[in-house]
């Protein structure tokens, strides 16, 4: 059967537009597979770029086995970060322009040459990496109580809602990015630590496997777009008044206050 992919786009659009969480997509349309949830997504993706979004780069979720196993998937999974959900260092997240926001830390690259192609490696990654950076992931699900299967997750683009880098950035030359350690603090609070390896074993090797899911579908990233590795530890729920804090060895750290 046919699904109607600009229909179910609509669905997730139309979400995120009035602020209102939806059940998941699989209940009306239990055929829905990965594949055509990653059409889905291009047509959510196409609708933020129609209202004058631009797309900047990529970001990975369900880099962890555990989680994997816990959501019934297989594989990690990418979503497209455009523009408008980049926050500036020291800008405020505002709870009531989503949902119901939670907030992980993760390693941000940033590109200096074009990166594509079904061969791509961690090393390749590591060499057409310009810098890394600390930063916070926003997700904010359109599905009620985040109750989703996978290709649910692909379609509403992997659940990116905002995200904001942190520091001067840092060459990645001579850094061993698996033992990068990091720790996530919320209103002063140590929620949990974690390193580098906690996804797919090296950071650059999750991007690896972005660049190769995406090869597959003919995307790509291009010199000067980003791309975060996926989280290192579990999300927060955040609330006005809360502050995240996401500190990495040799990255630096990365704040994002709520309101």
């Amino acid at each position: 059967m046919t699904l109607p992919k600009d229909q179910i786009a609509r669905t997730l659009i139309e979400a995120a537009r009035t602020r209102t969480a939806v059940y998941p997509l699989t209940n009306d349309y239990p055929d829905l597979d990965v594949d055509t949830a990653y059409e889905v997504q291009d047509a959510v993706v196409d609708a933020r770029v129609q209202a004058g979004a631009r797309v900047i780069g990529a970001k990975l979720g369900l880099t962890s086995v555990a989680k994997q196993k816990q959501m019934n998937v297989s594989e990690p999974l990418y979503g497209r970060l455009t523009d408008d959900m980049q926050l500036d260092t020291g800008q405020t997240l505002n709870i009531s322009d989503y949902i119901q926001p939670r907030c992980e830390p993760e390693i941000g690259f940033l590109l200096g040459e074009d990166l594509e192609g079904p061969q791509v490696l961690a090393a390749h990654v590591l060499a057409a990496t310009e810098l890394v950076f600390p930063a916070i992931d926003v997700l904010d699900s359109r599905f009620a109580g985040y109750k989703f299967t996978g290709a649910d997750v692909i379609a509403d683009n992997s659940s990116c809602a905002g995200f904001v880098f942190g520091g001067q950035g840092s060459d990645p030359t001579g850094i061993d990015l698996r033992l990068v350690g990091c720790t996530f603090e919320k209103n002063g609070q140590l929620v949990a630590t974690a390193a580098g390896a906690a996804v797919l074993g090296h950071p650059a090797a999750a991007v690896a496997w972005a660049i190769r899911r995406m090869a597959e579908r003919g995307q790509g990233l291009q010199a000067g777009q980003i791309i975060m590795a996926g989280a290192l530890t579990e999300a927060v729920v955040v609330a006005p008044g809360d502050t995240v804090v996401a500190r990495f060895d040799r990255l630096g750290s990365v704040e994002l206050a709520c309101r």
